[in-house]
């Protein structure tokens, strides 16, 4: 059996790999438009910045080694240009001599990946206006860098690739701005747990302009000029776009191939297109949300090298299907950590779900044990059925497993209130006897038997122009003088009972502290004394990051249970 693949990143090259082990005897060929397989895409903006700085450790695999252990046929800058299904053949250029020929096939697996997108702008391929995508385009853009020391640069697009060349190349003393069309950066989070990510940008010197548009490019003797929907334009010496990604499905489209959402590549859960003997992997196709069931795209490395090892599977004979992506991702942020998996309020309203979702602010490990800080975790469930949907948490250390048990207690179908009995390790330089995990059931569980009720912080707007409720802070005198929300009255937990008498008891009372605990301790005596309470979501610590872009990383914590 012979097997054609094109594309040698992640999905075609360990598709690669898994043909190699399971069948030693089939011809594997594999293109490769660019000069490198089998490397480290998620790690190219931190070679950039000087992170990593031997080029060779962004390959994890060269042509060489690659078809000397796999016996692999690699031909690295040759372009698959047009398949033809019908006699089962693809045609390739070959890039350093132009010679064009013909490669026939039993079986074509396609991993071409995503290309940047590149919007139609005034002067958009000028000189020093760069996107990322495979390790040419690093080695250009970090050569660029060294040689010139460029002053100042502006990066377009507040994604993954956006942030991550933001952060390296301030870290290179690189005054940067980054440009973002929506209020916030990183989609898959919502606004509220952003603000988080604004801040942190904000303190290292990185200027955010949100809701602004690119309307176009200026060559100018000192570097490029962006203008802008509105204002003065930006002046820098370069320009990286990170607008977005699109599939690279053209070989397909034009082979007729049944095409996907948003022109992917449309594919069964055995990998396979609408041809059985094609199959696509990686960034190019379309996959189920393990949530919402809808056809979408997810552009991770995770996905795709699980994507080559099915198609791989399914070419020699065995069973093996692939479910559902949940997005589960990661992402670092200078010395802090962002986190997500499922789907954010955002998509859930968009799917007509009725949700409920808590807001803590946990510590990485146990209070009394140096080093600890906080992590704000923002979990999202259906309320009927206590399905968990997502789970968003900003933070430092910890937050990488917190996410991981999250997401596989999703996908284990789990529901919210079931967190309370996951059995996690603990000592107390790693968590706490009660796991951040934990804490979310119990609150969750609270919730929901009616033992406390809560506000989230898009109703207090509202709640301060009402007359007719009692905004109640109950932190320390000190924090109180440090900043509170407007119209909150003020009465420290500890005193409260002493207290009472200066509330009136035919008003809903609405509480906030630092984190959540001492307002949910309150609550609990107000409604043994007969008063309508409420719940802050997420404390002031989390009011102070939405409206004020600002965040303290204390250890002051708990969160209610």
């Amino acid at each position: 059996m012979k097997i054609v693949i094109v594309g040698g990143v992640a999905g075609g090259a360990s598709a690669a790999a898994r043909l190699r082990r399971l069948d030693e005897k089939a011809q594997i060929v594999l293109f490769e438009k660019s000069g490198y397989i089998s490397y480290a895409n998620c790690g190219l903006p931190y070679y950039v910045g000087g992170v990593i700085q031997d080029e060779s450790a962004l390959t994890l695999q060269t042509p060489q080694s690659f078809g000397t252990r796999f016996r692999v046929d690699v031909r690295i800058r040759h372009e698959v240009t047009a398949i033809h299904p019908e006699r089962k053949t693809v045609t390739v250029r070959a890039l350093d001599t132009g010679d064009v020929f013909e490669e026939s096939y039993d079986k074509l697996v396609l991993s071409p990946g995503a290309r940047p997108v590149v919007p139609s702008l005034p002067e958009i391929d000028g000189d020093h206006i760069y996107t990322l995508r495979n390790v040419e385009d690093t080695l250009r853009i970090r050569r660029f860098v060294e040689e010139n020391q460029p002053e100042s640069a502006v990066v377009i697009g507040g994604g993954f690739i956006g942030l991550e060349m933001a952060e390296n190349l301030a870290g290179l003393g690189v005054d940067v701005t980054l440009v973002e069309k929506m209020d916030q950066v990183l989609s898959p989070f919502d606004a509220d747990m952003a603000s988080f990510i604004h801040a942190r940008f904000k303190a290292a010197g990185v200027h955010l302009m949100l809701g602004r548009a690119v309307t176009g490019f200026e060559q100018t003797e000192s570097g490029v000029k962006t203008h802008l929907d509105d204002g003065e334009p930006l002046e820098s010496r370069m320009v990286l776009l990170a607008i977005g990604v699109t599939p690279d499905a053209s070989l397909a489209k034009e082979a007729g191939l049944a095409l996907g959402v948003r022109g992917s590549i449309a594919v069964n859960d055995r990998m396979q297109t609408s041809d059985p003997d094609i199959y696509a992997v990686g960034d190019a196709v379309q996959v189920r949300h393990g949530v919402t069931g809808e056809e979408v795209l997810i552009s991770l490395a995770g996905p795709a090298n699980k994507q080559g090892r099915i198609a791989a599977d399914n070419i020699c004979g065995r069973d093996s299907r692939y479910r559902a992506s949940f997005g589960s991702s990661i992402l670092k942020v200078f010395d802090m950590t962002a986190a997500s998996t499922g789907i954010n309020e955002r998509a859930a309203k968009a799917a007509g779900l009725s949700y409920e979702k808590v807001v803590l602010s946990p510590a990485t490990h146990a209070t009394y044990y140096p080093g600890g800080r906080v992590m704000t975790m923002k979990v999202i469930y259906e309320k009927e059925t206590l399905r968990l949907l997502g789970a968003q948490i900003i933070g430092f250390e910890g937050v990488d497993k917190r996410i991981d048990v999250l997401a596989t207690a999703m996908q284990a179908g789990l529901k919210a209130d079931e967190l309370t009995d996951l059995d996690l390790a603990y000592a107390p330089p790693y968590s706490s006897a009660k796991d951040p995990v934990n804490m979310a059931g119990f609150m969750i569980e609270n919730i929901e038997s009616g033992l406390v009720k809560q506000f989230h912080f898009e109703e207090v707007a509202d709640l301060q122009k009402n007359d007719g409720v009692t905004l109640l802070d109950t932190r320390t005198d000190a924090e109180y003088a440090r900043g509170h929300a407007e119209g909150f009255l003020h009465i420290p937990v500890d005193n409260l009972r002493e207290r009472l008498g200066e509330l009136d008891p035919k008003k809903p009372v609405y509480v906030m502290c630092q984190s959540g605990l001492r307002s949910y301790l309150a609550c609990r005596i107000l409604s043994q004394h007969g008063f309508d309470c409420y719940n802050f979501s997420g404390g002031y610590r989390f009011y102070e990051s939405v409206y004020k872009n600002r965040f303290a990383a204390d250890t002051r914590t708990s969160c209610g249970i």
